[in-house]
């Protein structure tokens, strides 16, 4: 037999007596005999086997067996009164009005019956506290309700009884009193204007006198309108409606609210010793809440248990699949299928089965850890959770996670989906002869880059090394550029610094499409730049047609767009800096060049590290302007074959591989690859940096 509490325990540890008196003999005992030896620990174990062995025959048993059978008869017989209670109601009650008089009535009979056996059971305490709280909280409730609905039918019958001479009498009057008190405030305005006008009062305080006279002015014929017998009555239907509609509402919620609080300071006492419910219950969520009478939790967990079984499993097996096996169908991928089977769909449709699988496993143990968390807490004393409770916890202290759920499912399946098939792809023979049906490959793909094996292989280090190359150029230099400029206009002394600015601006504004798009047309064979330069350099001259000049090309073109993003966040940052900081430094006597690296740059560097680290991940993949201004050119087949270009970076050679070429597991295996890479550096980067230090 399982050791039992001499004491119980509520969810914040306070300590509680037992009132079971047979269960306090029982852990007594158990807790004597721990520290027994010898002969005493053989007496104590014979009177513990006794104790147990005659445990009907306990006189709190008994007591116990006496209250439970009462219990029924007096449920039975209230049950009765209730019946013959709704019958004898006021018809002219509302609904609210009638569940609540029964409340009441109920509260009433219960507590005379469980008063009588508050030193029995913590069960009875409770129900008489609660009870007794009803008694004190529902009465006010009632009569606010009747008081309500009284002035509500009282303002009814006014409205209905206004006569329309008496109304238009009114309009008449009100009309007359709108234009008195309109002249006396345009007569005040003129006096107002005529002292700004003289210079007694400013234009700012004119204005807000004048606004404070309007608003005066709203607020009396606001009043005055309300002496309307009619409107007057209007207004309070309309108050008085919502009070019924809401305020009733709320008060019974709140009523409700403090009846269950009282659970949490009364403690539960329970035979059982180990949380069995939840280890016989776990493969169906919603039946271990049942058995806890927790019924609004288990019908939601019930939901649960069908998506497990109807949705989950059934597709895992292959079941409603489009055209694939399930979990199956990841593993054969469609090789012993028919003809028109791809192993793509079998991959896909595999990797969806496993994160309905895996959503339905976590599922099922956020049921058990509920189940068995509630086990254990009434185990050691403290009351389980009603709806009541539960769904203000919702609301309260789970409602970020009831606002992110439905993000993070859509996470699951448009990232998690794809990123994952990307990733088994990289493991499997998918190429331009087996675009239908593919098996895995294991690491075969990862060991021709490595090795450089190949065509495909021998050209991702050179790629990989102009990609590195590309980064570190245009990234620096544009963030260089940016802080440059971004310092020169913070200068005072420079004039029209707003037209500069916005110039400066211009690479960010205007779309990098078009940007890129323009430089391509002007740096062709036969465009305006490379015209000019074909005059000084030869005919012979060619920007997109040589590999070092357009490699030359694209890293000052991109230089040249990014430099407009630091220059934004640079000039942010150093209008931010105290102009104090300076004056301090000038007293200290610093120079120009001392104020800039002591001062200047660490500020800028501290607000604007993280974004400038994300500038070189940005670089390392961007795919447009390599696209777009000269599609990854020039080509040289003996060098890169028709796989890539002399600018093509990793991005467009992994695009130029699986788009163009159809060798997508090798494109996969390179999308791992750099994506590994620059999550490590984007990692370091951050990390190294002070704002995130202090962070």
């Amino acid at each position: 037999m399982k050791k039992f509490d001499v004491y119980l325990y509520d969810s914040i540890n306070r300590q509680y007596d037992r009132k079971n008196m047979y269960l306090y003999e029982v852990a007594t005992l158990q807790e004597k005999i721990e520290d027994a030896t010898g002969n005493e620990k053989d007496q104590l174990s014979k009177k513990l086997k006794d104790l147990i062995g005659n445990k009907s025959n306990h006189e709190y048993n008994k007591k116990l067996v006496d209250y439970k059978n009462k219990e029924k008869l007096f449920l039975i017989e209230n049950k009765k009164k209730v019946t013959e209670l709704k019958g004898k109601l006021d018809k002219t009650l509302s609904t609210n009005a009638k569940r609540l008089e029964i409340r009441l009535f109920k509260a009433r009979e219960i507590k005379m019956f469980y008063e009588n056996y508050v030193d029995l059971t913590y069960d009875a305490e409770l129900i008489t506290e609660q009870c007794k709280l009803e008694i004190m909280q529902i009465p006010a409730v009632i009569e606010f309700e009747k008081e309500s609905i009284k002035v509500l039918n009282k303002a009814i019958n006014k409205k209905m009884n206004v006569s329309e001479i008496e109304n238009k009498k009114f309009r008449e009057e009100f009309k007359r009193y709108k234009i008195q008190e309109k002249k006396k405030v345009e007569d005040r305005i003129k006096e107002v204007k005529i002292k700004q006008k003289d210079g007694i009062i400013s234009k700012k305080a004119k204005n807000n006198i004048i606004e404070e006279l309007n608003r005066k002015y709203d607020e009396t014929i606001l009043v005055k309108s309300f002496e309307c017998e009619k409107k007057y009555n209007k207004e309070i239907i309309k108050n008085k409606k919502y009070e019924l509609s809401k305020v009733v509402n709320q008060r019974i919620n709140t009523v409700n609210v403090n009846v269950s609080d009282l659970r949490r300071v009364y403690a539960i006492e329970s035979e059982k010793t180990f949380p069995i419910i939840s280890y016989c219950t776990f493969l169906v969520p919603g039946l271990g809440q049942l058995l806890n009478k927790q019924y609004m939790k288990s019908l939601i967990m019930f939901f649960i248990t069908i998506y497990i079984y109807a949705a989950a499993i059934p597709y895992a097996l292959g079941y409603g699949n489009y055209k694939g096996d399930g979990i199956a169908g990841l593993v054969t991928l469609a090789a012993n299928s028919g003809k028109l089977d791809r192993s793509i769909i079998f991959m896909i449709e595999g990797i969806l089965a496993i994160f309905l699988v895996v959503i339905a496993l976590m599922l099922i143990y956020m049921s058990f850890k509920d189940v068995n968390t509630v086990e254990k807490d009434v185990i050691k004393g403290t009351r389980y959770r009603v709806w009541t409770e539960t769904r203000q916890i919702m609301f309260e202290d789970g409602f970020p996670y009831l606002v992110l759920s439905p993000a993070a499912i859509v996470t699951i399946f448009i990232v998690f989906i794809p990123v994952v098939t990307t990733i088994l792809i990289s493991f499997t023979g998918m190429g331009p002869e087996t675009q239908a049906k593919f098996g895995w490959a294991a690491f075969d793909n990862y060991k021709m880059l490595i090795l450089g094996q190949g065509m495909v292989g021998s050209i991702f280090w050179g790629i990989l090394g102009w990609t590195v190359i590309w980064t570190i150029g245009a990234s620096t230099l544009g963030i260089g550029l940016g802080f440059i400029l971004a310092i020169t206009l913070n200068n005072d002394r420079i004039k029209g610094r707003a037209i500069f600015r916005t110039i400066y601006l211009l690479p960010w504004a205007v779309p990098s499409f078009l940007t890129i798009m323009f430089f391509s047309i002007l740096l062709a064979d036969n465009g305006a730049i490379v015209t000019f330069f074909q005059g000084i350099f030869g005919e012979g001259f060619s920007i997109k047609n040589d590999p070092f000049v357009s490699r030359i090309a694209v890293i000052c073109m991109q230089s040249w767009l990014g430099s407009a993003y630091v220059f934004m966040l640079s000039t942010g940052v150093l209008q931010s800096i105290s102009s104090e900081l300076y004056e301090a430094a000038d007293i200290d006597g610093a120079t120009n060049f001392k104020k800039l690296t002591k001062i200047t740059i660490p500020l800028v560097l501290f607000q604007t590290a993280p974004l400038l680290v994300g500038q070189y991940v940005f670089n390392f993949n961007n795919f447009g302007l390599i696209y777009l201004f000269n599609s990854g050119g020039p080509f040289d087949p003996t060098k890169y074959g028709n796989l890539a270009g002399s600018t093509d970076l990793l991005i467009t050679y992994i695009y130029k591989l699986t788009m163009e070429n159809q060798y997508q597991a090798l494109g996969a295996a390179i999308t791992v690859i750099i994506s590994v890479a620059l999550i490590g550096v984007a990692y370091v980067g951050y990390k190294n940096t002070d704002a995130f230090r202090r962070e």
